[in-house]
């Protein structure tokens, strides 16, 4: 087993596609643009949505790259040995090229072969879709397995919940075959495998395969045109290759962690609580830099992305007192995380500043909230009855005031007090409960349930950004754009408020394109070919050498791969409903159509 850095697997993964086929595309942003079903890019597949549905992609039908991704539904069970908010995916995709046969036979040559990772073939475990109502047994992956050498005792097939995707209620779906490695724990039970939560079999890798569509009523055909979607997670994986105890203990968060040492004056493995505390701020602040980082311009706030970051850095915090690292440090662990990707992603160096100001500023607001919750604590104290701070309690103290639990029960020792922990698990338990039913409810449906909306709306910020240089000056530029079922948010490059009178320009200036009624064209061609005929880019080579440029008559010409609308007719009538400061130099409209 090959024992590689996480910089030489991100080159060697891409060069093994590279060589069969793939052309490499850039990472998109953590930001969706146009899907409100999600709040982040949360697998590799998010991009390519329109893709997998059946558009051409401009780089071909072979495609791979390293997409920068985030969730948050598992932020509780983050300081264990495997989970991260923030990762890396390396992918591979077929649309409607190659399928099982192929992808099985690849993935098991790159992870297997000595010229490429050397992974003991009997450390691998695989799962396969057991069939139900909607789709038969996956027998073709489990044969494939076998043909390549797998034992198929090392094959175990699953349920729908475990192997089986698809993106909301209705869609392209299909089986997946997923790869663990076992990590030599002993089993947990007699029937210990790659289903159970114990920590024995780590997954690496997922092949998803959409072969069937499911429609609104719940009818699953086949699919004339089947795609493959696969995703490496390379933090796992660099932690299989480097034979490390968890993610933490790689080379991708060595320096973030010695960082968090130096400023806390304590060891990494000092005692568990310690290191649970180093992996949390580790996997945080990392989280909050790449979300600052963005292009596309996320700042703390009390919701959507805004309140995820804030939540990041809030509990970053809480364990930062923990250990001791003074007041205000926090950005210096952000510039190691910096430091140690920028060479990867150049966005984070290029906002540093914004980084370490939006981390400086909700650091100091935060110190505020503890102070009051410290003040809360004092008085209530004396009258907790028998001396027990009731499960209730202790949860309204760790969700109103960012108390972790260990941090009331230190308190509460020191005041002679005890805490109903098993009361505040209950509390917390109902709580998360809430969280990912309504984090699931967000999701469902996916993007296509929206498309008409959400087309609108897109192909109003192409008119709002030609409006904008019109009025304001070709120095304008697209900073970020989000969409909703509701209203678009549009960020734009631009030094000071505008004044009302601009405002109204803008309006009726993107109402004439409106009214106008004027076809909206598409064209695919070079990036050279776009700017020479005066398109607008909106984030550089974003597709690889072909770009498609969606044409507005003669208000708009812009580089774009998002959903759009026939005839600007259909967007209805355009109102600003906000203009505000977003960040240094950077302006922001939030707008309706009516």
């Amino acid at each position: 087993m090959k024992n590689l850095t996480s910089d030489q697997l991100r080159s060697l993964y891409l060069k093994f596609f590279e060589e069969r086929g793939h052309k490499v595309i850039p990472s998109a942003s953590l930001i969706p643009e146009n899907d409100p079903s999600v709040l982040f890019t949360t697998a590799g597949m998010h991009p390519l949505v329109p893709y997998l549905m059946g558009q051409e992609h401009p780089a071909g039908k072979r495609l791979t790259d390293v997409q920068k991704c985030l969730r948050t539904g598992d932020i509780d069970e983050v300081g264990d040995a495997s989970h991260c908010t923030f990762f890396e995916m390396l992918g591979n995709w077929s649309l409607g090229d190659y399928f099982k046969h192929e992808s099985i036979a690849w993935s098991y040559e790159l992870l297997t072969s000595e010229e490429w990772l050397g992974i003991d073939k009997d450390r691998l475990y695989f799962t396969c879709f057991e069939g139900d109502e909607n789709a038969p047994r996956d027998t073709e992956s489990h044969d494939r397995w076998v043909e390549m050498g797998v034992d198929p005792s090392h094959i175990f097939y699953l349920g729908a919940k475990h192997n089986w995707w698809i993106p909301g209620n209705s869609g392209p779906c299909g089986p997946d075959t997923e790869i663990f490695f076992d990590t030599g724990k002993p089993k947990c039970c007699p029937e210990c495998n790659p289903s159970c939560d114990c920590g024995k079999y780590l997954e690496i890798w997922n092949n998803v395969f959409m072969q069937y569509y499911k429609d609104a009523e719940g009818n699953v055909t086949p699919l004339a045109k089947r795609n493959v979607d696969t995703g490496m997670g390379l933090d796992r994986t660099i932690a299989t290759l480097q034979g490390a105890e968890s993610v933490y203990d790689t080379d991708g968060f060595a320096p973030i962690i010695a960082r968090i040492a130096e400023l806390s004056g304590k060891n990494y493995n000092d005692d568990e609580a310690t290191k649970k505390a180093f992996r949390i701020i580790a996997d945080h602040i990392r989280s909050a830099t790449f979300i600052l980082g963005d292009p596309r311009g996320v700042t703390p706030s009390n919701v959507d992305q805004g309140y995820i970051l804030r939540r990041l850095i809030r509990r970053a915090i809480r364990f930062a007192m923990q250990i001791g690292i003074p007041e205000n440090s926090l950005s210096k662990v952000a510039g190691a995380v910096i430091e140690r990707y920028c060479h990867v992603y150049p966005e984070l160096k290029e906002n540093q500043e914004k980084i370490t100001t939006e981390l400086a500023k909700e650091e100091a607001r935060f110190q505020h909230t503890l102070k009051k919750g410290m003040k809360e604590f004092e008085r209530m104290k004396g009258s907790f009855a028998e001396g027990k701070i009731d499960g209730v309690t202790a949860f309204h103290l760790y969700d109103t005031f960012g108390f972790p639990i260990e941090f009331t029960e230190e308190m509460a020792r020191e005041n002679g007090l005890t805490v109903d922990r098993a009361g505040f698990e209950a509390a917390f338990s109902e709580h998360q409960n809430k969280s990912k039913q309504g984090a699931e409810q967000r999701f469902k449906g996916g993007l296509a349930e929206a498309n008409e909306v959400t087309a609108r709306l897109h192909t109003a910020t192409h008119l709002l950004q030609a409006a904008l240089r019109k009025v304001l000056g070709d120095g304008v530029a697209q900073k970020g754009s989000n969409i909703t079922t509701e209203r678009l948010r549009f960020d734009f490059s631009f030094e000071r408020k505008m004044t009302p009178e601009e405002v109204k320009e803008v309006e009726k200036l993107v109402n004439e394109a409106i009214q106008a009624d004027v076809p909206i064209t598409c064209e695919e061609m070079t990036v050279d070919e776009a700017r020479a005929q005066g398109a607008i880019g909106l984030f550089g080579d974003k597709y690889g050498e072909k770009v498609k440029v969606y044409t507005m008559g003669k208000y708009s010409k812009e580089i774009c791969g998002g959903p759009h609308a026939s005839h600007t007719g259909e967007l209805g009538t355009f109102k600003i409903k906000k203009e505000e400061a977003s960040g240094a130099g950077v302006r922001r409209i939030k707008a309706v159509l009516q």
